[in-house]
C-alpha cells in the first residue's frame, strides 16, 4: 500500500488532482446539509480545504496560486456574461446610491481599523493585514506590503511585519461573517423570497419596462388614410404596431400601411404609454386581435446565427419587405420592444407575428437552433478572459501613493465580460454560453477558489489562534468585518428602501468576497445579487486598494 501513502504525500499531479478532488467533493456534500433549515452551500469548501491543510494534506504553492487566480476569473468571468445586460440597466438607475453605499462601507471598516489601532497599540501594518483579512481582499493585502517596501526602500527604518499572519486569522471569519450577517438579516427583515423577487424585477425594469398590448380602434380623423409611421412620429415611445385589422381580415403592417376609419390595430408597447395611445388612435378596442383566427401567427425565435448579430434591425433592409412583424426580443431575462435600432445577440429571443411561410423563413435566417446554442463559442470567452487579465493588470498612478493601483485578476475579467455581453455583439465577439453552461463554468470557478483558499490558510491556523496574540488579532477583525456590513444593510433597507436581493448583493460586493455571492445567489436561486455585486464591485476593489497603501503611508 506504499503507492497510497505516496499519492497523498508526494508532490505530484495525481497528488494535486486527489487532494482537490476530495476537498470539493466533501465540501460540496456538506454544503447540502440543513440545520434549522439553513446551509452554508459550497462555502463549505473552503472549510474542508482548512481542515485539509491543517493536517498536512498540502499542495505545491505555487499550483495552488494559479489554480486560486484562475478559478475566481472564471467565477467573476462567468457573473459578468450573465449579469451584464441587467448591470447596464442597473447602473443607469440605481449606480449612483449602490456605490455610495459601498464607499460608505469600505470607509467605516477603515475608521474601525485605525480605532482599534490607537486604541490596543497594535501596529498599523498589521492592522492593514487584519482588514484585508476581514473583508476579503487580496489586492489590497498585496497594496499594504508593496507600500510598506517602498517606504523601506525611500530610507524610511523599520521593520516589515508579516501582514500575512493577521490576514490568515482574520479572513475566515471574513467569510463566515459575511454570510452570518446574510442569514440574520433574512429573518430581522422577515424576508420572503417569492415577494423579494418580485420587488427586485419591478426596480429592475422600471425605467425599462416590459412591453404589453393593448388593441386600439382607430378613430382620430387626423390618422385616416394616413400612413402607419404618423403615429410613431408623434408619440415618442418605444412602439410596434404588430397587427391590423381591415375589412374583415387581419395583416401584419409596414410604416406605409395605411388606416382607415374603424380599423383595429395591435400594440406592443410600455403600458404607461397606453393612455398617450388612446388619446391619438382613439378608445380601446372590444375586439382582440390575438382571438381572432388567421393566417397570423406568433413565434418565438432563438437568434443563433452569428452572421446576423452585428447588424441592427434597421439594417437588414429585407425585413421590410417581408410579411411579418418584430414585436419583442427576451435577452438575458429582459424583455424590451424591438425597434429599428434593435442589434441582435446570439441567444435572443425573438418575438415574430406574421404569415407562417414568412416567419418560417426568418426563422431560418436567425438560426433558431437550439443545439447549435449547446456548443459555446469558445474564441471569444477565452480572447474575453485574455482582455480581462490585461485590462486588469494595467497600472494606474495616482499622486500620492508609491504603488500603482491595479484594479486585478478579478475586478479585469468581470467588467470585460459586463461589457462584452452587452456590446460584443457590435464587434463580431459573442461569447454566449447556455445558462447551463454558464453555471456549470461559474461553479467550478468558485469550487476551486474556494479550496485552494482553504488549502493556502489552514496549516498554521490554529497554531496562530492558541499562541501569540491571533486571538484577539480574531477579535478584531470581527469587529472590522461586523460594524460595516450591520450598518450600511440597515441603512440600505431602511433609508435607500433596498431589496433584500440588492443588500445581499451590496454587501458582497462591498467586501469583495466571491464566497459570500455565492451563497446569497445560491440562497435567492436568483442572479438578482450579482447584478448588484458587479455595479459596485469596480469601484470597491479600488478604494480598498487606495485605502490599504493609504493607511501605511499616513500611519506607519
Amino acid at each position: 500500500m506504499n503507492w497510497l501513502s505516496e499519492l497523498f504525500t508526494q508532490d505530484s499531479v495525481a497528488h494535486t488532482v486527489l487532494i482537490y478532488g476530495l476537498v470539493i467533493a466533501i465540501g460540496v456534500t456538506l454544503g447540502k446539509v440543513k440545520v434549522f433549515n439553513i446551509s452554508l452551500g459550497i462555502t463549505w469548501v473552503l472549510f474542508v480545504g482548512i481542515i485539509a491543510s491543517h493536517f498536512h494534506l498540502l499542495i505545491n504553492k505555487e499550483v495552488e496560486h494559479f489554480v486560486r487566480e484562475f478559478g475566481l476569473i472564471l467565477f467573476v468571468y462567468s457573473i459578468g456574461l450573465q449579469v451584464g445586460p441587467g448591470f447596464i440597466a442597473s447602473l443607469r438607475k440605481q449606480g449612483l446610491s449602490l456605490n455610495f453605499l459601498a464607499a460608505a462601507m469600505v470607509v467605516t471598516g477603515a475608521l474601525v481599523t485605525v480605532f482599534i489601532h490607537y486604541l490596543t497599540n497594535t501596529p498599523i501594518a498589521v492592522m492593514a493585514g487584519i482588514m484585508s483579512g476581514a473583508v476579503t481582499n487580496t489586492p489590497g493585502l498585496g497594496a499594504a506590503q508593496q507600500a510598506l517596501a517602498d517606504l523601506k526602500a525611500s530610507g524610511v527604518p523599520m521593520d516589515i511585519p508579516n501582514l500575512g499572519l493577521g490576514y490568515a486569522v482574520a479572513y475566515p471569519f471574513g467569510v463566515i461573517g459575511i454570510i452570518l450577517v446574510l442569514i440574520v438579516l433574512r429573518y430581522i427583515f422577515k424576508v420572503d423570497l417569492a415577494k423579494e423577487k418580485a420587488i427586485y424585477k419591478e426596480k429592475l425594469l422600471r425605467g425599462q419596462p416590459a412591453p404589453s398590448t393593448i388593441n386600439l380602434e382607430v378613430a382620430n380623423p387626423q390618422l385616416f388614410n394616413q400612413p402607419l409611421k404618423i403615429i410613431k412620429s408623434i408619440i415618442n415611445t418605444k412602439l410596434v404596431i404588430s397587427r391590423i385589422y381591415h375589412d374583415g381580415e387581419i395583416s401584419t403592417p409596414d410604416s406605409e400601411t395605411i388606416l382607415h376609419k374603424d380599423d383595429v390595430i395591435l400594440a406592443v408597447a410600455p403600458k404607461e404609454d397606453f393612455d398617450k395611445l388612446k388619446i391619438l388612435v382613439g378608445k380601446e378596442s372590444e375586439t382582440d386581435l390575438l382571438k381572432i383566427k388567421c393566417n397570423i401567427i406568433s413565434r418565438r425565435i432563438v437568434v443563433t446565427k452569428e452572421e446576423v448579430t452585428h447588424k441592427t434591425i434597421g439594417d437588414l433592409r429585407f425585413l421590410n419587405n417581408q410579411d411579418f412583424t418584430i414585436t419583442r426580443i427576451n435577452r438575458a431575462g429582459i424583455e424590451f420592444v424591438a425597434t429599428t435600432d434593435t442589434t441582435f445577440q446570439v441567444g435572443d429571443v425573438v418575438t415574430t407575428v406574421g404569415r407562417e411561410e414568412a416567419v418560417t423563413l426568418f426563422s431560418k435566417i436567425l438560426g433558431n437552433s437550439l443545439k447549435r446554442l449547446d456548443h459555446p463559442n469558445l474564441a471569444p470567452i477565452f480572447f474575453g478572459i485574455v482582455l480581462g487579465v490585461l485590462f486588469g493588470s494595467i497600472p494606474f498612478v495616482v499622486p500620492g501613493i508609491p504603488a500603482p493601483v491595479k484594479i486585478g485578476l478579478a475586478g479585469g475579467p468581470l467588467i470585460v465580460a459586463i461589457f462584452m455581453s452587452r456590446f460584443g455583439g457590435k464587434f463580431y465577439l459573442t461569447p454566449y454560453v447556455t445558462q447551463g453552461a454558464n453555471l456549470m463554468i461559474r461553479e467550478i470557478g468558485i469550487v476551486l477558489f474556494l479550496a485552494s483558499v482553504g488549502l493556502s490558510s489552514g496549516e498554521h491556523f490554529v497554531e496562530l489562534l492558541v499562541s501569540g496574540n491571533g486571538l484577539y488579532w480574531m477579535s478584531y477583525g470581527v469587529a472590522i468585518t461586523l460594524v460595516p456590513l450591520l450598518t450600511v444593510s440597515l441603512i440600505a433597507k431602511y433609508v435607500f428602501k433596498c431589496s433584500y436581493f440588492e443588500i445581499c448583493g451590496l454587501l458582497a460586493g462591498a467586501s469583495t468576497d466571491p464566497p459570500a455571492l455565492a451563497f446569497a445567489t445560491y440562497s435567492a436561486g436568483s442572479d438578482a445579487p450579482a447584478v448588484t455585486y458587479a455595479t459596485v464591485y469596480p469601484l470597491t476593489m479600488i478604494l480598498r486598494i487606495l485605502l490599504a497603501q493609504s493607511m501605511i503611508l499616513i500611519f506607519a
